[in-house]
């Protein structure tokens, strides 16, 4: 695993290159004062986009929302990658959002474990 700071710009940054499941994964983490970042490529590009966010209420219990921007909305297991990192964000005590990006070539649950611990181990929250 690869593991660089982003130095010199002024948003929080990390980008880390890994195999998961066998498969050579690009990560870059950004921590920007609205929202959180997580792009995830196996392909080189993008990828489908999903915003996720906890939702602000009178519930004890929190409700999260995670919705396709773009790319393929027919796939479950992407969208409880999304929902799994905002749970992770929102207990570590931050209410910021994320917009998460994956370009996967492989969309099995092993891969998307992966990424989400990935994320969690290299987090910027």
């Amino acid at each position: 695993m690869i593991s660089a700071s982003m130095g010199s710009s002024t948003v929080p940054a990390k980008k880390l290159a890994l195999k998961i499941n066998g498969i050579d994964t690009d990560v870059v983490l950004c921590a920007y004062d609205d929202h959180f970042l997580v792009i995830v490529t196996q392909i080189g590009a993008m990828g489908t986009i999903l915003h996720a966010r906890k939702e602000e209420g009178v519930s004890i219990n929190p409700t999260f929302t995670v919705s396709v921007i773009f790319g393929k909305r027919d796939e479950p297991m992407v969208v409880a990658c999304a929902r799994q990192l905002i749970e992770h964000v929102s207990n570590c005590g931050s209410s910021r959002p994320l917009v998460l990006s994956l370009g996967l070539k492989d969309h099995s649950m092993e891969t998307l474990k992966g990424i989400v611990s990935a994320v969690i181990e290299n987090r910027l929250w």
